[in-house]
């Protein structure tokens, strides 16, 4: 039982090593230095969650679509829809007499 899931995690080790280890190294073809660099830049970018060279009206497009989603699922001025929810569970009531037949 113990050997497939050390098989397992033997693979899923080299699987990932072999995807970082060409990013850590310096690249020597030209097209995959030009690549890293353009990935790199994409990143630092993209720092913050923000979109990418976003138009104006792809910006007001996006916060329309948010807007339009936060209302559809109980959202709205003053709502948080990044807080987790909280649910409030009341205890039945129960009967506790017996009745004697």
């Amino acid at each position: 039982m113990l050997t497939p899931r050390l098989k397992s995690l033997s693979l899923i080790t080299k699987r990932n090593f072999v995807i970082v280890t060409p990013t850590m190294q310096k690249a020597t073809d030209p097209i995959q230095q030009l690549f890293i660099e353009k990935i790199r830049e994409y990143k630092s970018k993209s720092s913050g969650g923000k979109l990418v060279d976003a138009s104006p009206e792809i910006k007001k497009e996006l916060e329309s679509d948010l807007q339009r989603l936060a209302t559809q699922y109980g959202g709205g001025p003053g709502v948080d829809m990044t807080k987790f929810p909280t649910f409030k569970f009341d205890d039945p009531k129960i009967e506790t007499s017996i009745s004697n037949k």
